[in-house]
């Protein structure tokens, strides 16, 4: 699946008897609502209840959108923050613009995804429970909703932010579907494919509020991206044994070329860091030409102790949920403020 999280696991350990629920009609309800020979409380594909109410299928399409996923694209900062243009008039609106319209566009890919997976979800031991596959969500709605939010992503981005923005999101919605129906069949382009999901989010920023992406933004950030999604996929692979139970295309991997891939994505992320934070300072208008101390360079040693720290949970096989390792580890929580405070004073020219 794209940029998947982890999965929501059902509230008890036990799981409802393999019996085919009967529908009103009498047919068997093929992951649809039904009701149970005893007029009991409908039940979906799951074996399980189906939340009733009003409210119960809006919620089942935002559990579906991935709410959790939403922090990634903060990534739309990190552009215009590198220029120094985030206080700047009229950025802060077009910036909440772009967050809004790239989760707008990775909500999308998340209900067709679902959608065109519901027969495979619903084998699945934990996959089953999502609001698709489960039949709290109808397959025809969330290709629909997953259509409209496509759309309005494409025409918010060229109404409010830019073309070039429009053409971003444009291309992250087709590798996406691409990824859905074909590429995350293919080893090592999936890898790809997914590093590209951050990359994309990055540039989306950049182009909104015209500035421009130097080479090394675009290398550390491309390769960073790589490094995370290399990790993920060596947790996975070490975690399973080579079963591929929940990503058939591990089985294709071995651990061996995994940790070389991250390896290789981690020492380009820091050389990259390294050449852009040592060369000349970015001519920007916003900038002071004289600096107390050599904010930039400076901003190399956080960098790297955040880069090295999350390195060890990867060598642990412990990076299947990145979020999750960031949360819960406060010495790169640490680590990263700093760089935070040091990359802010650089741009600032203190």
């Amino acid at each position: 699946m794209t940029e998947e999280p982890p999965v929501t696991t059902p509230r008890t350990g036990l799981l409802e008897p393999a019996t085919e629920p009967v529908t009103e009609s009498g047919g068997a309800a093929d992951g649809a609502r039904s009701r149970t020979p005893d007029g009991g409380p409908p039940k979906g594909a799951a074996g399980r209840p189906l939340p009733s109410g009003p409210l119960a299928v809006p919620r089942g399409l935002l559990r579906t959108a991935r709410p959790r996923q939403w922090i990634k694209n903060v990534l739309v900062l990190a552009a215009p923050a590198a220029a120094g243009e985030l206080a700047s008039p009229g950025v802060p609106a077009r910036l909440a613009a772009c967050f809004a319209l790239f989760t707008c566009a990775s909500a999308a890919i998340y209900l067709v995804n679902d959608a065109k997976d519901v027969a495979a979800d619903r084998a699945h031991p934990t996959k089953r429970f999502r609001p698709v596959a489960a039949g709290l969500v109808p397959v025809p709605l969330a290709y629909g909703t997953g259509l409209v939010l496509a759309a309005l992503a494409l025409a918010g981005a060229t109404l409010v932010c830019s073309t070039a923005t429009a053409l971003v999101i444009g291309s992250y919605l087709v590798m996406q579907l691409l990824y859905c129906t074909w590429f995350k069949h293919l080893p090592v382009v999936d890898l790809m494919v997914v590093a590209s999901g951050f990359l994309l989010r990055a540039m989306a920023g950049g182009t909104a509020i015209g500035v421009p992406l130097s080479r090394w933004f675009l290398i550390t950030a491309g390769f960073g991206a790589l490094f995370l999604v290399a990790a993920k996929r060596y947790s996975e692979r070490a975690g399973e044994g080579g079963s591929g139970r929940t990503r058939p295309l591990l089985a294709a991997y071995s651990t061996e070329y995994l940790r070389f891939v991250w390896q290789l994505a981690a020492g380009v992320t820091m050389l990259s860091y390294c050449l852009w934070a040592l060369g000349s300072p970015p001519e920007s208008p916003h900038v002071p030409a004289g600096a107390v101390l050599p904010w930039r360079p400076l901003s190399i040693i956080p960098f790297l102790v955040v880069l090295l720290r999350y390195a060890v949970f990867a060598d642990r096989a412990e990076s299947g949920a990145p979020e999750d390792v960031v949360l819960r580890d406060r010495p790169l929580q640490i680590a990263a403020a700093t760089w935070l405070v040091l990359y802010g004073f650089s741009v600032a020219g203190l």
